[in-house]
């Protein structure tokens, strides 16, 4: 059977050594990982273009965005201390909104090239088991015309049916279907003006008011774009901080600087209602799209909060819809992650998990190490990750990343520790780019020196996190950070005096 194909509902039943089901970062690295060792590798996926919500509608296309409107306020704000001085500065939302996709586009089809280069096949649809090895692929009409239009260059193809279903073999299958936006009682999304970060990616004019409900790292990318871009934006948050999980001395900097930039929060605000249209006298919903502000937002403790556009950003969920579970005899965990052992492996012989919809963080990179793991496990006896150093980052202005445990952690387990902290103001490279504001936070084992957790808060800090996870990886001390030879100048200074300050010998501090 040929690979690098859409294979449409009339094919006689294919085997393959491997189907992995989802083609985001974890499911089309694993993919690829799969088929370097030699495995008949096939993927399926439902959206015509690979590469998952990171690629499509996540990561690539908000930081496609936050480059694009940090670019916009340098030019409009920040050129004159340089000595560039610009007439008139002039927001061309179109061509933003362009390039972002023109960036996306790029890299999808990318993913397409990796799959013919290793001749992974490649099914078009909804993919669910159908029993042990044994995978369905539920095609709609239009995925079926997607199919035979892909394969028109190679062979000649049978009209298909209006729907189909395509029953593939496997001896291994790998489930990587990736998470969802969570819902929120209340909230009612209409895919306009109440929606996810799918429809905050696109919107086709700036918002005049925008209520962000959730501080984290979605929300806080996204607010910043639009706020950069002339927003008013009003963050509300359940808890009484934002950037849940992160090490809190960070996240009370980031709060201070986002302030400054002109976010503004509500801490503290439970939401319970949001929806689109204002409420006449007779408590009937007026769907006005064209109403200064159509939004409302109720919350316990203030007052209603009236905009034109609403962005739920409270965390994401497992996406295990449709699977087919129970065929297999898998059941989800109380959070509604599919449970596996300290090897991915299921409740089922022969089926695999990985990345969201497993426990863990919800990360890209994550999602790619366990698909590598998983499948070297599979064809070698042997896959690991290790959790403690997989690095995370919130991309706004100044970014923010960690590695390792936080202080709060610490603290909890009653691990004793020292901290080395050194600040971005005291290095020449960041005052050259005008980029002062935050820190370098090391955490080392009080007793060994091992480092136990790095955090950031400051420019190109999703960067310099690389460093810290390397670090960690391979078990150095503060000590071994420290005398390691860092460039000048450099922002990676940072880190080699933060690492010296453990000790209480920072140079420059």
């Amino acid at each position: 059977m040929p690979h690098h194909d859409l294979i449409t509902a009339r094919e006689p039943m294919p085997h393959h050594d491997l189907i992995v089901i989802g083609a985001g970062p974890g499911g089309y690295v694993a993919a690829i990982r799969a088929a370097q060792l030699g495995l008949d590798v096939a993927c399926v996926e439902q959206e015509r273009a690979l590469g998952g919500t990171c690629l499509r509608i996540g990561c690539i296309p908000s930081k496609a965005l936050l480059e694009s409107s940090a670019q916009f306020v340098t030019a409009k704000e920040g050129l004159a201390e340089h000595g560039v001085r610009a007439r008139s500065v002039e927001l061309d939302l179109p061509a933003l909104l362009k390039r972002k996709e023109q960036v996306v586009g790029g890299l999808t089809k990318g993913v397409e090239a990796l799959f013919k280069r290793n001749k992974i096949t490649r099914y078009n649809g909804h993919g669910r088991l159908a029993g042990p090895g044994r995978v369905d692929v539920i095609q709609s009409a239009t995925e079926q015309r997607a199919g035979e239009s892909g394969a028109a260059n190679t062979r000649s193809r049978e009209a298909a049916p209006a729907a189909g279903r395509i029953q593939l073999q496997a001896k291994h299958v790998i489930l990587a279907t990736g998470s969802k936006s969570a819902p929120l009682a209340g909230v009612e999304l209409d895919q306009d003006r109440i929606g996810t970060s799918t429809e905050a990616l696109s919107y086709p004019a700036v918002p005049r008011h925008l209520v962000v409900i959730g501080a984290g790292y979605i929300g806080l990318e996204l607010g910043s774009v639009w706020r950069r871009l002339g927003a008013k934006v009003t963050v509300l948050e359940y808890l009484d901080r934002i950037l849940p999980g992160t090490d809190d001395e960070l996240a009370a900097e980031a709060l201070k600087l986002f302030k400054r930039q002109g976010l503004e929060f509500q801490l503290g605000a439970r939401v319970t209602a949001a929806r689109a249209g204002q409420a006449d006298a007779g408590g009937k919903r007026a769907r006005d799209r064209n109403a200064a502000d159509p939004c409302v937002v109720e919350h316990e403790g203030g007052e209603p909060i009236r905009c034109d556009r609403v962005l739920l950003a409270v965390g994401r969920v497992p996406n295990t819809d449709d699977l087919r579970l129970d065929t297999v005899g898998i059941a989800l965990d109380e959070k509604g992650r599919i449970p596996i052992d300290d090897h991915f492996a299921t409740s089922a012989a022969g089926v695999y998990a990985i990345g969201d919809v497993v426990r863990g963080p919800l990360l890209a990179h994550k999602a790619e190490d366990e698909g590598i793991a998983c499948v070297e496990r599979i064809v070698t006896g042997y896959g690991h990750v290790n959790y403690d150093a997989i690095p995370a980052v919130c991309y706004t202005e100044p970014e923010i990343a960690a590695v390792g445990k936080t202080e709060e952690q610490l603290k909890a387990a009653g691990v004793d520790y020292r901290k080395g902290v050194f600040q971005f103001r005291g290095n020449g490279r960041a005052r050259a780019m005008g980029h002062v504001d935050g820190k370098v936070k090391i955490l080392a084992d009080a007793k060994t020196d091992r480092i136990l957790g790095v955090h950031i808060i400051g420019p190109r800090a999703g960067d310099l996190i690389a460093e810290a996870a390397a670090a960690i990886e391979f078990g150095a001390s503060s000590e071994d950070l420290a005398r390691c030879s860092h460039a000048h100048p450099t922002l990676a200074e940072c880190l080699k005096e933060a690492a010296l300050a453990v000790d209480a010998r920072a140079i420059h501090a």
